[in-house]
């Protein structure tokens, strides 16, 4: 749906429910008598102003970020970062809305360059924001070939963040540490790092993951093969008692789809469905 059609389905909404709730006193009053209908005007009253200034503050967010909504919807992704460009660099905005849209629209046009030169500003101006976009900027090193850069940043950043991030974003970031020294042919670099995932993440699709590779890649170079599919085998299971089946990892793949460091490995995650339950 477009955003301007959703600004005006929400706002019909909330002018019918003030409505509704501007009515009910009169409703009652017919039925239950005036002074009861004059109570019930103390609880109408502050819905009303709430729903009047909800009203009012869509109005205005709409008409603020009314050219960003434009060039989201269009998926007009150069034109997107230019204007991301002139807030961010022009104008200071380094907030973290501004700075994952334009990291994640070079993405999408693999400007991988311009993703590093955004950090490095970022880092001077705002260090907390790049720790809040981990994956985005160790994703663009990961797409660019450049997996020593990877390992060292995603590495740099654990130790940065150290409980700092959530649980889930934390289990992610060390699976995309672990792919890249996997990327980069250091297999027993990836093995404790995949090992501890597959075992005990929370996160389906990280765990899936992690098992995969170490069966299908990491186990032949093992230093304790038996070890390693075991592991393996243990997220294969824990997988296969949470989800069901291929259906319901691909339900739980789609969840996620919009993220980039999602799309950057569908191939993987698709091959990871098709291992986990054999389709």
């Amino acid at each position: 749906m477009k955003f301007k059609y959703l600004i005006v389905a929400f706002s019909i909404i909330i002018v019918i429910v003030i409505l509704v709730i501007i009515l009910l006193p009169l409703i009652f009053a017919s039925q239950a008598g005036i002074e009861s209908a004059a109570n019930l005007r103390f609880i109408t009253l502050p819905l009303i102003i709430f729903m009047a200034f909800l009203l009012v503050g869509m109005g205005i967010y709409f008409f603020f970020n009314y050219r960003l909504l434009s060039l989201l919807e269009r998926e007009d992704w150069p034109a997107l970062a230019y204007y991301l460009e002139q807030k961010i660099y022009g104008k200071g905005q380094y907030s973290v809305k501004n700075v994952r849209l334009l990291a994640s629209s070079y993405l999408v046009i693999t400007d991988y360059q311009s993703v590093l030169k955004l950090e490095s500003k970022v880092m001077l101006n705002k260090p907390s924001v790049v720790g809040q976009n981990i994956l985005l900027f160790g994703s663009a090193r990961v797409l660019s070939g450049n997996h020593k850069e990877a390992i060292a940043f995603f590495k740099t950043n654990l130790d940065r963040n150290k409980g700092k991030l959530k649980a889930n974003e934390e289990q992610w970031v060390r699976w995309f540490y672990g792919f890249s020294q996997l990327l980069s042919g250091a297999f027993k670099a990836a093995e404790p790092e995949f090992t501890p995932l597959a075992i005990s993440s929370q996160d389906a699709l990280v765990t899936g993951l992690a098992a995969y590779f170490l069966s299908t890649s990491i186990a032949k170079h093992s230093e304790n093969q038996s070890e390693c599919l075991a592991a393996a085998e243990s997220g294969r299971i824990r997988v296969a008692n949470a989800i069901k089946n291929y259906t319901g990892w691909k339900k739980e793949v789609d969840k996620m789809s919009s993220d980039i460091h999602i799309a950057i490995i569908r191939k993987y995650i698709d091959e990871t469905g098709r291992w986990l339950f054999g389709h």
